[in-house]
């Protein structure tokens, strides 16, 4: 798996578009959300539909002709450094087949920054773009608007990416060891729905993959998991970093299915390291070729995240 384009870091100034690709956005949790990032010294811009809500399916910010435009003209639009997902919840996949590819790659790269359902678009933009992705928290979510751990990594990460190169989870080896890779990944759920769709890499050969979900049933986690192997996606990965999987089962029992479907793979395995749906969320750059420390719980990039 080959390391993909950086784009270039944010600056004082820059103007940033918030985008809303899947599920509906509370208003008052994307003002505060704005507030933030004004007093980061950059320029938000709203899409047009970003408070949308669509007349028949209330889990969706609109028609997913209109969600596709919103982050299309964003990205194609030549005075915007970086584009911002508001929030998750569901429906990337709706409208990520609408996404003109060739003009968004004919904008060059910049930044674009989500999690959870936001997961088919970071596939999307590594194997449409080629491009480096941040897996971190939205401007319009509860772990962004109420933690300033959340707020301080993502904020290093955009505005001095060389601060973050050794991303430290204070998490424990599931299966000890060092490996090396690029790192991809995202929600567990939606890695196993976009098997066999366009956007979505072949396999982890190569990777260093980071998987997480929230509220999630065992059984159906373990669906997921057994999906992924059955199909062969797994097949060469280098080592897993397992994020938060909040409003799932007790640890105790996440843990054993994670040691009972992952652990035979022969490779590092590092769990609670931070990222994904939980409190003080860290931000992973994907894309980028790195060194997994399971017994200390560090991600090493060979290099920043953003240029």
């Amino acid at each position: 798996m080959k390391e993909l384009r950086r784009p270039e870091r944010l600056a004082p100034g820059a103007r940033v578009a918030v985008v809303a690709p899947s599920g509906p956005v509370p208003e008052e949790r994307l003002r505060a959300g704005l507030d933030l990032l004004r007093g980061w010294g950059l320029d938000p811009v709203v899409a047009p539909h970003v408070l949308d809500r669509h007349d028949t399916f209330d889990y969706l910010a609109g028609q997913d002709a209109d969600r596709a435009a919103d982050l299309q003209n964003a990205w194609c639009d030549p005075s915007v450094d970086a584009v911002l997902c508001a929030r998750g919840g569901y429906g990337a996949q709706r409208m990520v087949d609408l996404l003109d590819w060739e003009a968004m790659r004919a904008a060059g790269p910049k930044v674009f920054v989500g999690f959870s359902d936001i997961t088919a678009l970071h596939e999307a933009f590594a194997t449409r773009l080629g491009l480096v992705t941040l897996h971190g928290p939205m401007a319009a979510g509860v772990d962004f608007v109420k933690n300033a751990r959340a707020q301080d990594h993502l904020r290093a990460t955009l505005f001095a990416p060389e601060t973050v190169r050794t991303i430290a989870s204070g998490g424990t080896a599931l299966v000890p060891g060092r490996a090396r890779g690029v790192t991809l990944g995202g929600c567990l759920a939606l890695l196993a729905a976009g098997l066999g769709t366009p956007h979505t890499r072949p396999g982890a050969a190569g990777g260093l993959l980071c998987l997480e979900d929230v509220g999630e049933e065992t059984y159906r986690l373990d669906r997921y998991l057994t999906q992924l192997l059955r199909a062969g996606w797994l097949e060469g990965v280098c080592g897993l970093l397992l994020g938060s999987w909040e409003n799932c089962d007790t640890p105790g029992r996440v843990r054993a299915l994670l040691a009972d479907r992952l652990g035979t793979l022969g490779v590092p395995v590092a769990e609670d390291f931070g990222f994904g749906h939980c409190d003080g969320a860290l931000t992973i750059p994907f894309g980028v070729r790195a060194e997994l420390d399971a017994d200390a719980g560090t991600l090493t990039l060979d290099e920043p995240a953003l240029r």
